[in-house]
């Protein structure tokens, strides 16, 4: 398919996507597809669990507790119970804060944050089998991919964080699938969901950043409600000259959003980040990893550390001198630093403290990277040069938790437990985790809720 010869202009490209939406049926997704929404599900679970400590989350807690209505929903990994919509806002910016979530490889597109907090909520206020949510989240990221590709990379470059500006689509579509929109109604979802776009690349690095998945699922939420009970909206909210696509970026691919709708699923190309960090920085912590695995490396050794990296690299996560843990994520130079003096990447690397420790800050200080034009996005070349002169050298052609390394269910769980185990302890953690690979046969999926919380 050539960007070059895609329309700029078209008509009934909402139409088209609420009509599948509507029309859709649990049967019809493919058992890959089935599975991966559970593995995708699964690892949101547990980023959200795992972080619902962070200042960030504190904070807007806080803030919220004062105004949310009925006790509704959880907070997971917490005591409080919130309406609907301000557990989802809160769920969805506990699963983004650890920069731990899946990602889209297509559009970096962090799919699950939107849609999971949104629907999850949802079932907690009105009866939602297993079998129903698995298909209403599938249905969710396939919307929010769809839509990212018609616009990406034009949409991002210009500065719109992709996961809040797409994913809003995406909670709108699944939320109105569970609460069994006609087609009407649910154009008129799609519509709302058009006109509230949220997050700035600018805001990478800043607690703000989590807060874009979360006001994303809030108002997809929002936006199936307000249809489900007649609120009307444009029905060409997506592709009219004036519409989400024309404003928000300078190249519209409409197929994307159109072709091949249940035949191609843009889900299977959803992975899950064994590091907690931007993701175009895997690479370099999978080589350094590896390079200080292989020849037992310690940060007094070493003179130099030399990346060749893609593009987007130095654009997402230049950040030379990180102040904050959250600053951390978006910096090479510190991810690189710590793979080399911890063998590890996890959510301790990237803490206040880490950032500021002086053996990282004198490591890092001798990290230096260069853009490869010719680099994939999931390749690095990595040459150490040590104190005595000698040169190791590494190549990383596929990082782990790319498409051709994927994280396995073992991976998965492994993750999910290192998460959660230390909020919930080990029983329930291991309980949870049953339940979320079971999910699909679930007839209440709102147990699992349940199960996020502490036992009293």
């Amino acid at each position: 398919m050539s960007r070059e010869k895609a329309p700029t202009a078209a008509t009934g490209v909402t139409r088209t996507l609420a009509r599948y939406l509507v029309n859709a049926q649990p049967g019809d997704l493919p058992a890959p597809v089935r599975e991966h929404a559970v593995r995708t599900f699964l690892n949101w679970l547990g980023c959200a669990v795992g972080s619902c400590h962070h200042e960030a989350v504190e904070i807007a807690i806080n803030a919220m507790t004062p105004f949310s209505g009925p006790a509704q929903a959880s907070i997971l990994g917490r005591g409080e119970r919130f309406d609907i919509f301000n557990a989802a806002l809160i769920n969805g910016i506990s699963s983004h804060v650890f920069d731990y979530d899946d990602t889209h490889l297509k559009t970096v597109i962090h799919p699950a944050g939107p849609v999971a907090s949104a629907i999850l909520a949802l079932a907690e206020y009105r009866p939602v089998t297993g079998a129903e949510f698995v298909h209403a989240l599938a249905l969710g990221v396939e919307t929010e991919c769809r839509i990212g590709n018609a616009v990406y990379p034009d949409h991002y470059d210009v500065g719109w964080h992709i996961t809040g500006t797409a994913g809003v689509f995406g909670a709108a579509a699944a939320a109105g699938k569970l609460l069994g929109l006609n087609e009407e109604q649910m154009i008129w979802a799609l519509g709302l969901a058009a006109s509230q776009p949220v997050g700035l690349r600018e805001q990478f690095g800043t607690m703000t950043k989590s807060f874009h998945p979360g006001r994303a699922a809030h108002s997809g939420l929002t936006a199936a409600y307000l249809a489900s009970l007649g609120y009307t909206s444009s029905e060409q909210s997506i592709e009219a000259k004036r519409g989400w696509a024309n404003v928000t970026s300078t190249h519209q691919d409409y197929r994307e959003i159109t072709d091949d709708l249940g035949v191609r699923h843009e889900s299977l190309l959803n992975s899950y980040k064994p590091f907690a960090c931007g993701i175009v920085i895997h690479p370099a912590i999978d080589g350094c990893i590896q390079l200080r695995n292989e020849h037992k490396l310690t940060a007094d050794q070493i003179a130099a550390i030399h990346l060749a990296v893609h593009p987007l690299v130095l654009e997402l996560t230049g950040k030379r001198t990180p102040k904050v843990g959250l600053e951390g994520k978006f910096s090479v130079f510190h991810s690189a630093a710590v793979a080399i003096i911890d063998g590890r990447a996890g959510e301790n690397q990237y803490s206040d403290a880490a950032v500021l420790d002086p053996v990282t800050v004198a490591l890092r200080d001798k990290v230096d990277a260069v853009i490869d034009p010719a680099m994939a996005a999931d390749a690095v070349r990595i040459t150490v040069t040590l104190k005595d002169g000698t040169k190791l050298e590494k190549f990383v052609e596929h990082a782990i938790g790319s498409k051709d390394r994927p994280m396995n269910n073992d991976d998965l769980s492994a993750k999910f437990v290192d998460l959660v185990e230390p909020i919930l302890g080990a029983a329930q953690a291991t309980t949870l985790l049953q339940a979320c690979w079971a999910m699909q046969d679930a007839p209440n999926l709102s147990r699992i809720a349940e199960l996020s919380r502490p036992a009293d």
